[in-house]
């Protein structure tokens, strides 16, 4: 299962840490955010992840997949690694 996410205000950060350290993989969607705290989100995703060892992947502009440590990696990234 994925959760997707797509917060209205910083407030919902919250969601997203207890999804993802409950083992679920988060896809953020922040497209209805202003830019500065889509921006917030972002760094906290990205400490979130690299805290709890996951991987986080821009899905599109303002669309991000945070996926826990040992779940299988996401094809996109498999790729680009190549």
């Amino acid at each position: 299962m994925i959760k997707t996410l797509c917060p209205r205000d910083y407030n919902e950060a919250l969601y997203v840490g207890h999804f993802f350290r409950t083992g679920t993989p988060v896809v953020m969607d922040l497209t209805k955010l202003p830019d500065s705290e889509a921006k917030q989100f972002v760094d906290f995703a990205a400490g979130l992840v690299f805290g709890r060892g996951g991987n986080m992947d821009r899905l599109s502009p303002k669309v991000f997949l945070l996926t826990p440590r040992g779940m299988a990696e996401w094809p996109s990234t498999a790729h680009e690694a190549r």
